[in-house]
């Protein structure tokens, strides 16, 4: 049963995947997600600068110029490199900002005949989101030694523990707005395996390349419709 409501969620959030509001929260995602990146490579640019000299001077080479030169094209070739593995979760996090509008245009279009949800405030969704992205670049950090110590494994791992993160926060998004935090969390823990098998089916495509940016929209549009199959709501 859990799989045939699991993947009839999955179907119709990536029947949606054409909504303009599905299209906006991705391009507002990626917009600000690379605009960070941009933030963060100017402040570390300007620190390189700031502390490697114009020129030094060494025994038999004598004044050497274009240290300065070397260390600002290493600073964007570190930070190219860098942005492979931040692009993912910095934009999964710029995107939480703006999940609730996902799960608004799914339930506009599938459960017209459900009253209005309650918006949760900005502030709090952006607490949310950056408490999330930490938990889940610390979780994957400490997950390396299992990785290392279980390379075979390490795939299974990976998903199962991004599966477990992943729904557990896109399901909180998803119900909170209907029944508040602690609701959100009850309804968490009585469904717990069926909402971990939907998170692994997100974290499958975290590792494939840009792919994997689409996940925090559908992870959002395929919880609303597993939230409302749980909890028996009619579309």
């Amino acid at each position: 049963m859990g799989r045939g409501v699991i993947l009839t969620a999955f179907t119709r959030a990536l029947g949606q995947l054409g909504d303009p509001r599905f299209r906006r929260v991705l391009l507002l995602g990626l917009g600000l997600a690379l605009g960070l990146l941009a933030l963060f490579y100017a402040g570390f640019a300007t620190l390189v600068g700031w502390m490697v000299p114009e020129s030094v001077s060494l025994p038999l080479l004598g004044e050497i110029t274009w240290v300065d030169d070397l260390a600002s094209w290493g600073s964007l070739v570190l930070m190219l490199v860098l942005s492979v593995f931040l692009m993912v979760p910095v934009a999964s996090a710029m995107t939480g900002i703006f999940l609730e509008d996902v799960a608004e245009a799914v339930e506009a279009r599938h459960y017209p005949g459900l009253p209005p949800a309650g918006r949760i405030p900005f502030t709090e969704a952006l607490r949310d989101t950056l408490a999330f992205l930490g938990v889940l670049i610390a979780a994957n950090v400490l997950a390396l030694v299992l990785y290392l110590m279980f390379a075979p494994l390490a795939p299974v791992i990976f998903w199962g523990l991004n599966g477990f993160l992943l729904g557990r926060e896109y399901f909180t998004v998803a119900a909170m707005r209907r029944v508040g935090r602690q609701g959100a969390a009850e309804l968490r823990r009585r469904h717990l395996p069926v909402i971990w098998l939907a998170g692994v089916l997100m974290a499958v495509p975290l590792s494939v390349p840009l792919v994997n940016l689409l996940v925090p929209i559908l992870g959002a549009a395929t919880f609303t419709h597993l939230y409302h199959a749980l909890t028996g709501a009619r579309g």
